[in-house]
């Protein structure tokens, strides 16, 4: 008979094991999000695909907070990250460490992310926006390429946090 785990059977590393284990060359940037619940959620999926690192910018909300730990539920606790009060000079830096920056934007030259072939030689950093104005008009000369994410629908975006969920999964499943 089909049964739910139970937590003890899904044997789950503990956060010591997690900060050891090796991560995938991946950093996640969340520029202006305004969000706790975004901001959360991206921690439990950052922690969920082994993502290197999580970069906070500008205006978005940092742990500790109740309502980042809600969405988080102790990711927070798991997963580096950092605050940085400019996209650019964040940018600038991880360039400087080899990371190929991509936007998750919709821009007069972002392609279709199902077109997009993830190189496992190159190490990356994706910036999501802020929910209304998306990533910084001052970042975008910066970026090296955009990637969208197909909508079929009505609506002409996704949730930051489930947008990041679709990115980090499309990049985990090939970095791992």
């Amino acid at each position: 008979m089909v049964h739910k785990l139970k937590l003890e059977e899904l044997n789950r590393i503990d956060v010591e094991t997690f900060k050891a284990v090796e991560k995938i060359p991946l950093i996640v940037v969340l520029d202006n999000i305004r969000s706790m619940h975004n901001v959360g959620a991206t921690f439990r999926t950052a922690d969920a695909f082994l993502v290197q690192k999580i970069i906070l910018c500008g205006i978005t909300p940092q742990p500790p907070h109740r309502e980042i730990h809600k969405a988080a539920l102790g990711a927070t606790e798991s997963v580096d990250w950092s605050h940085e009060s400019d996209i650019n000079m964040t940018i600038t830096d991880l360039k400087s460490q080899g990371f190929e920056i991509i936007g998750i934007e919709q821009t007069s030259n972002s392609q279709m992310i199902t077109d997009f072939t993830v190189d496992k030689s190159k190490k990356y950093a994706v910036i999501l926006g802020n929910e209304v104005e998306g990533i910084s008009d001052e970042a975008l000369p910066n970026i090296d390429s955009f990637l969208e994410i197909p909508q079929l629908g009505t609506k002409h975006s996704l949730n930051v946090s489930v947008c990041g969920g679709i990115v980090m999964w499309e990049f985990a499943k090939a970095l791992k």
